[in-house]
């Protein structure tokens, strides 16, 4: 176990991960991502095209985040009996259908019932990623795998959304709409040769939502999520005021690529270190967050960048950690519970840009820092808490 967590990545151990299935995870959540932050870099031409104001174009966002937030933990308890390969093909073909659908929509009503499917089908992929990395490798290789299998999160958000922003101005939106969907329909092929298959759990081993949740473990893992990821979101959603604040607006882009590219080195610090170290990776990340929130409030840019950086690599790793420490904690449960994680997780994103919008245009942009500081701390005093149940100390 030693020699197998001194390795990299990908690097001595690649030959004992299925490198092949757990890319095709990985690409179902870059799809789910794309998917969902697509709009926000058409909302010109989407607004135009559809003859919509930006405002509600943003919309399209909204409606997705619902259909996650609303339907991830029906989803995943109605599938929990299905195998598991069938139930994952059922999410990337939602992708397909109301990714295609939504190419082809003259009608904004119809592309927000469309977009909320969408979201669904997320929530559903979601809570079905991290559960079969897991199962596809030894115990002692769990985490590493589950690293694998999130590289689509930051490489959507650093290139993804660059890439369809571009092909959008190339081919317009309906276009790039497609494009995605022949992706989603190109990895169903991906998935049926590469992922192997699993049975769903048997009708008298299904526990219900209530029991996972009161296992020891899981309320407390949820709680951190809530607090960790509400004051990040506080921050990355707003990113553009904080900015503006440091006169530095205009490198919006630079700032966005240096944090997508340290959430890469952060999914393999993690990947490396998760499986004997998970407890102190997640203490250490919390620490980090917060010496760079305190570094955010400075004047030179050097130092913002600095600061970029390693929250960055903080927050990388941050779903790795987390749904891990979850379903670690779930047991048996542990669908289920990341089911509940994704509803927690979007929750804390809606709520973040909600707490946010009040900030700045009350408090204002300096007191975004202190209240994301009372959140991270208290992320750390749950995690710390966690010793005996949720974020144990030791290897895994």
């Amino acid at each position: 176990m030693s020699q197998t967590s001194s390795a990299p990545l990908l690097g001595d151990s690649a030959e004992r991960l299925p490198l092949s299935g757990l890319l095709a995870l990985a690409m179902t959540g870059f799809i789910a991502i794309l998917s969902e932050t697509l709009p926000a870099g058409l909302l010109d031409q989407i607004a135009g095209g559809m003859t919509i104001s930006q405002a509600m174009a943003g919309q399209w966002v909204t409606a997705y985040a619902l259909g996650s937030l609303l339907t991830a933990i029906p989803l995943v308890t109605l599938t929990q009996g299905w195998y598991r390969r069938r139930a994952l093909l059922l999410a990337i073909g939602g992708f397909v259908l109301f990714n295609g659908l939504t190419a082809l929509s003259s009608s904004n009503a119809l592309t927000l019932v469309l977009r909320f499917f969408t979201g669904a089908a997320a929530g559903l992929a979601w809570g079905l990623i991290a559960g079969h990395a897991r199962r596809m490798v030894p115990v002692a290789l769990q985490g590493r795998a589950m690293a694998v299998a999130m590289l689509g999160q930051p490489i959507a958000l650093s290139l993804g959304l660059p890439i369809g922003t571009w092909l959008g101005a190339l081919l317009g939106w309906r276009a790039t709409f497609v494009v995605v969907t022949v992706v989603a329909l190109l990895l169903v092929v991906w998935v049926l040769r590469a992922v192997p298959d699993y049975p769903g759990q048997a009708a008298g081993k299904r526990p219900a939502a209530l029991q996972v949740l009161r296992t020891p473990g899981v309320a407390l893992v949820l709680l951190v999520i809530m607090t960790w990821i509400l004051g990040h979101n506080i921050l990355y959603t707003y990113i553009v005021p904080l900015l503006g604040a440091a006169g530095m607006a205009a490198e919006i882009g630079q700032v966005l690529m240096v944090f997508g590219l340290s959430a890469l080195a952060g999914i393999g610090l993690v990947g490396l270190l998760v499986d004997r170290h998970l407890r102190t990776l997640v203490l250490l990340s919390l620490a980090g967050f917060a010496v760079a929130t305190l570094v955010l409030g400075q004047a030179s840019s050097w130092a913002l960048y600095l600061s970029i950086a390693l929250w960055g690599v903080t927050y990388g790793g941050a779903p790795t950690l987390l749904q891990t420490a979850c379903a670690d904690a779930a047991g048996e449960g542990g669908d289920v519970a990341q089911s509940m994680l994704v509803t927690v997780w979007n929750s804390a994103i809606a709520l973040g840009g909600i707490i946010g919008g009040l900030l700045l245009t009350g408090a204002g942009v300096a007191w975004f820092g202190p209240v994301a500081l009372v959140l991270i701390g208290l992320a750390w005093l749950l995690a710390w808490a966690g010793r005996r149940g949720g974020f144990k100390a030791g290897s895994r």
